[in-house]
């Protein structure tokens, strides 16, 4: 016991204070990493809330792949309570599809007498909408992946990462064979895996970034100099963002450093010499401005940005870079992933610059957020239609009086099965009588001998 109380510190022993000041003591710093700068960033509530909405949007997208791959055009509750890991759902089944009775429509089976899942009319609607928007803007599409291959160092990029982020860049599920394999004369398949720029310099058009347009409108209609506008980034800082001592200039100074734009190229970046890695780093910043640019919706999640670093040369901490430009770039936490979103792009939670894809998409959302009002009108329309099937009185099943059903196939073959029935049943009767009357005789011979 003497030996563990020698062994206690005297720092431990003596609490700090006037009487022992001259004893060291060691004041630990606060951590500054990626994870503290994320949980310290000002927030922007409106962004953080089209987050929440997205992902809830996104859990009933794969519930809606899941019923769309069955057989039947519906699916039993119990059945879907089993695709809860699948797609992420801390509550039930049931009472997560009661929530959306605009999106889904929950029966009861008529014969098995158990609960059932439809997906709503309305949103069916809204699927073949989104196809048909997707369809139309195919060379928007094309475009855009076109851009991202001439990003590129090598002028290649993996098919898995144009997949990863195939809905951002407006592409059908099978893109490789509807859209890489249709314009073959402009992209090259190397593999399986891989694909390529075939023609790289025809368009010049291509070789303009999204900012340099915002450049050029800077420095026409606000008559700036072209020494602030050359190599600047729109800045929108969120409400509320504490702006620190030397902040500002440190902002003009960046927002004046040259670097190397995302469509030029140049076989060796100098690092190591002065503002070398600033410019590697706003490099960076200029290549993930374009990427978002070049999305429907002007967003991304965060770990697919991480398949483009080798691709595009950017050898630097993605999230970390994300942090450090609050006025370009903001990252929301909300859910299960992160998103960033291009904040010049946005207002008030809306998209600025609007595509028809994206139209469709937040037609989806609206009525997501309907969530259980003006359902009393979806009572109205299902009590018209049961209204519309009546009881005949003499066959005693229900006739629908709307017109043909799925299942009319089979009437005429019931009826041609019931003539054969009747006419069987006729020839027996008539046999029955002929077996009866020569019995008769029979027995009428026997009694007279």
């Amino acid at each position: 016991m003497r030996a563990l109380q020698m062994k206690t510190p005297i720092s431990q022993a003596f609490p700090f204070g006037p009487f022992n000041s001259a004893i060291q003591r060691r004041w630990k710093k606060p951590a500054d990493t990626a994870q503290t700068r994320l949980e310290n960033r000002t927030r922007d509530s409106q962004l953080d809330k089209l987050t929440a909405n997205l992902q809830r949007l996104a859990t009933v997208l794969q519930l809606q792949h899941l019923i769309c791959k069955r057989r039947g055009p519906y699916v039993s509750v119990q059945i879907m309570s089993r695709w809860k890991n699948i797609v992420g759902l801390h509550t039930g089944m049931g009472e997560f599809l009661r929530k959306f009775p605009h999106i889904f429509e929950i029966f009861t089976h008529p014969v098995k007498r158990n609960q059932c899942c439809t997906v709503s009319r309305r949103m069916l609607d809204l699927m073949l909408e989104e196809e048909a928007a997707v369809k139309e803007c195919e060379l928007d599409a094309v475009r855009r992946v076109k851009k991202l291959l001439m990003m590129s160092v090598s002028g290649t990029l993996r098919v898995h990462t144009l997949w990863l982020i195939r809905r951002e860049l407006g592409l059908p599920e099978n893109f490789r064979d509807s859209v890489l394999a249709k314009y073959c004369d402009d992209f090259k398949l190397v593999d399986l895996e891989t694909v390529e720029l075939v023609r790289r310099d025809e368009d010049e058009d291509l070789g303009v970034a999204q900012v340099e347009i915002w450049r050029e409108r800077e420095y026409t209609e606000k008559w700036l100099s072209e020494f602030e506008t050359k190599y600047s980034f729109p800045i929108n800082l969120p409400t509320g963002f504490k702006i620190e001592c030397g902040f500002r200039e440190k902002l003009k100074n960046w927002q004046r450093l040259q670097y190397l734009k995302p469509y030029e190229r140049k076989d060796v970046v100098w690092v190591r010499n002065c503002g070398g890695i600033q410019r590697f780093e706003k490099r960076a910043v200029a290549i993930l401005h374009e990427l978002l640019s070049l999305t429907t919706e002007k967003m991304v999640v965060v770990e697919r940005l991480s398949h483009f670093r080798k691709d595009f040369c950017m050898e630097v901490n993605v999230r970390e870079l994300l942090l450090k430009h609050p006025g370009i770039f903001y990252i929301s936490t909300r859910g299960d992933t992160q998103m960033v979103f291009l904040r010049e792009a946005y207002r008030k939670g809306c998209l600025i610059e609007q595509n028809p894809v994206y139209v469709v998409r937040r037609k989806m959302l609206n009525l997501l957020l309907l969530g259980q009002r003006h359902s009393r009108e979806l009572n109205i329309d299902s009590k018209e239609e049961s209204d519309n099937v009546v009881v005949d009185e003499d066959v005693g099943v229900d006739v629908d009086v709307g017109g043909p059903r799925d299942g009319d196939w089979v009437i005429p073959i019931l009826d041609n099965f019931d003539d054969n029935l009747h006419e069987i049943s006729d020839s027996s009767v008539q046999e029955l009588s002929d077996y009866s009357e020569n019995k008769n005789s029979r027995n009428e011979y026997k009694l007279q001998f």
